[in-house]
């Protein structure tokens, strides 16, 4: 079996280069002691499988009937475990070449069936009709999502360029769906966006973590400095509405702001699952004052990039408690295209604290627009977290608009202003 990464969701991706170090040892997805099927399991599966082939109301062929066993052994794993037929893993490599057609937006299957939306990508379809984190689509051209065949209901987001798409949204705290019609358009997937802020103060926004985006945000910060007439004094690096992405990626990206340590630390029952990241030497920004927004919307990856620049204080957090993702997915080739999504590890932040199913909290909370059900604890058999509080199906909070981005801009300028003057002081000392 082959191993490869997962885009949108956090994916080990072990054959990507880091910079950064890495201790781990190596061993793909070695079985665990004591694999062998109990015989009498294999039994009653065969007969189940026999009488529902032979009696089922309706004949089904062996495929479909197997991948329909296939699903329901992983369906009560995790939210993020999962079989992915051909459509769907095909799916999956064109984001990873960041180009695909549809409407542009990454959505969570729930237990009905239906489509939670986690983000829509800026410019694509689903962002300019206004579809936000939290919606959920409940029916596709009229059809409900929870009745169509497809394995992975999202597909039908998807087709060729040009054709139309006719969605039904609930949205927290409405009480009639909205239908919107959205045109698929082929998206390419940017995922960093900048602009200077004032001189010398710059802005980065990551949309999701994708193969190139460490590449992409070097690019950004250069174009940056170019406008600024040199070194940036400070940076407002946005992760709101971040859904995630590759870890390899999310590594690369805190590495170019640390000078070293550890950047996140995975751990689960294989060998490969237990790897600790470290950064190399060299801060892109030589130490200037970093603000990081964050909000229920920052997941996984984003979380990676948060929690590390935090721990090792090398940023101040601003917006509300992010979603609490902190689980690792490994992407199995099954060999006829078909593929297995198996969640393997855990991951830490460089204090050694798991955020699954709790999140992170910032070091600023800014006002926002709170709403029920968008966290990893509300979804049902999420993986349960070492410090996870059992709140109900309690609020999270979306942080929208330019006034967060004036805050972390204004807090930024004081860590500046705080650091020229240590540094005069040093050098009158000298």
């Amino acid at each position: 079996m082959q191993l490869s990464p997962l885009p949108i969701l956090l994916a080990l991706a072990a054959s990507t280069p880091l910079r950064a170090q890495v201790d781990a040892a190596v061993d793909p997805l070695a079985p665990a002691p004591s694999s062998a099927v109990p015989l009498e399991e294999i039994r009653r599966f065969a007969e189940v499988f026999r009488t529902v082939q032979e009696g089922y109301v309706d004949p089904i062929d062996d495929r479909t009937l197997m991948q329909s066993a296939v699903r329901a052994l992983l369906a009560d794993l995790d939210p993020h475990s999962a079989y992915l037929p051909a459509t769907s893993a095909s799916a999956l490599a064109e984001e990873v070449q960041g180009m695909y057609d549809g409407v542009g937006v990454e959505v969570e299957v729930r237990p009905d069936r239906s489509l939670k939306v986690i983000g829509a990508i800026e410019g694509g379809p689903a962002h300019k009709a206004g579809l936000r984190t939290g919606d959920v689509i409940v029916a596709i051209d009229g059809r409900p999502a929870g009745s169509l065949r497809e394995p992975d209901p999202s597909r039908a987001l998807r087709g060729t360029a040009g054709t139309s798409v006719r969605l039904s949204l609930l949205r927290p705290g409405e009480a009639l769906p909205r239908d919107v019609v959205l045109v698929r358009q082929s998206i390419a997937l940017s995922s960093v966006s900048g602009r200077l802020l004032e001189p010398g103060y710059g802005y980065l926004r990551i949309g999701y973590f994708e193969g190139d985006t460490a590449d992409e945000l070097k690019r950004q910060l250069a174009a940056l400095q170019v406008a600024s007439g040199g070194p940036l004094s400070g940076l407002v690096l946005d992760l709101r509405n971040n859904p995630g992405g590759l870890l390899t990626t999310a590594i690369e990206v805190a590495d170019l702001f640390l000078e070293g340590g550890p950047i996140v630390s995975t751990r689960g029952r294989t060998a490969t699952s237990n790897v600790l990241y470290r950064a190399a030497a060299g801060d892109a920004l030589q130490g200037a004052p970093i603000a990081v927004l964050l909000d229920v919307g920052t997941a996984s990856s984003a979380e990676v990039v948060a929690g590390a620049l935090r721990d090792q204080r090398r940023a101040l957090l601003l917006g509300a408690r992010s979603f609490g993702k902190g689980s690792v997915q490994t992407v199995v080739d099954l060999g006829n295209g078909d593929a297995l999504k198996l969640t393997t590890a855990r991951y830490y932040t460089p204090s050694g604290r798991s955020i699954q199913a709790t999140g992170i909290l910032p070091d600023v909370t800014l006002p926002g627009t709170a709403i029920r059900g968008l966290r990893e604890q509300d979804l049902p058999t999420h993986l349960s977290g070492d410090a996870e509080v059992p709140d109900g199906y309690a609020t999270g909070v979306i942080v929208e608009g330019e006034s967060a981005v004036a805050e972390a801009l204004r807090r930024v300028k004081q860590a500046a202003a705080a650091r020229q003057a240590t540094a005069r002081r040093a050098t009158s000392a000298g």
